[in-house]
């Protein structure tokens, strides 16, 4: 056997033993990893989502150490130690970034809150005028006033 052969053969061999040693990965873990991560070239889209070069290399990435038996936890803290908590679409719950998360939601009950407010107002103000507009019953003084005023119109 050549020299070369022999080398093919082992350069076989170890590629075998090194798809024997790696964990099948589900490729529905590996795109549930990338949805939760932004391309860094995009920036605007997931890594599962981004067409771009840079994004099929993440995937490897995330592919391949969960090949080695990394959690998922584990991959998303390497690319955040890498990135910083940007790499993240989704930010943690906890301090600043807890802003993120309260902010739609405290928007939304003000607004709730001053929707409610001026509607109150509007039937307030409907409920008077109504009520002003309202013919009020004449007692017996003021009909007998009115009687008055008519004749002393008649005589002019």
């Amino acid at each position: 056997m050549s020299r070369r052969r022999r080398a093919l053969a082992a350069a076989w061999l170890l590629a075998g033993a090194a798809t024997v040693g790696a964990a099948p990965v589900a490729e529905e873990t590996v795109q549930a990893i990338a949805a939760q991560l932004r391309c860094v070239v995009c920036q605007n889209l997931s890594v599962a989502d981004s067409p771009s070069e840079t994004a099929n290399q993440m995937r490897g990435i995330i592919r391949e150490r969960l090949a080695r038996g990394e959690t998922p936890d584990q991959v998303r803290a390497y690319f955040v130690e890498r990135y910083g908590t940007w790499i993240l679409l989704e930010p943690p719950r906890q301090g600043f970034n807890l802003v993120v998360w309260v902010a739609p939601f405290a928007a939304l009950a003000l607004g709730l809150a001053l929707v409610a407010g001026v509607m109150w107002r509007w039937r307030r103000a409907s409920d008077r005028s109504r009520a002003a507009a309202a013919p009020r019953p004449v007692d017996e003084a003021g009909r007998e006033r009115l009687r008055r005023e008519l004749a002393d119109l008649d005589a002019r």
